[in-house]
């Protein structure tokens, strides 16, 4: 399962709108997180998108180099820190990396910066759904 497919991103200018209007965020430096779940059967519980500013990386190597090393740490993560607390087949967790960083930074600071948002990720979902969000951090 340590694949990502075309199923797995987040394309869709619609759920992309929907989620930037109607979802969560937090900061976790180097990384802004924003998600939201809907009510819509997928092959796969999330969708994801990985997107690095232009604004502050002219050269698109630069972003590329971003966006592949923070893919790839989603992408051996995944199951373990998202997938397993996912059960219900009719919800989709639609979900946005943003790279807010100021410098480029290795692989393996990034590997674990994702995995610490993606820990606190399931932390407030599991508020959510409990019906106490935890207003702490």
């Amino acid at each position: 399962m340590n694949t990502f497919n075309k199923e797995e991103r987040l394309c869709s200018r619609k759920l992309l709108d929907l989620l930037f209007k109607n979802g969560s965020s937090f900061l976790l430096y180097p990384y802004r997180i924003s998600y939201l779940f809907i009510a819509e059967a997928q092959p796969y519980p999330v969708q994801v998108v990985i997107n690095v500013s232009k604004k502050r990386y002219k050269r698109a190597v630069d972003r590329n180099l971003i966006k592949r090393r923070t893919r790839e740490a989603y992408r051996l993560q995944k199951e373990t820190a998202l997938y397993r607390l996912l059960e219900d087949p009719d919800q989709l967790l639609l979900l946005s990396v943003q790279f807010v960083g100021k410098k480029i930074y290795d692989y393996s600071f990034l590997e674990k910066r994702l995995a610490a948002a993606l820990k606190r990720l399931v932390i407030e979902m599991e508020g959510k759904n409990t019906g106490k969000a935890d207003g702490t951090d």
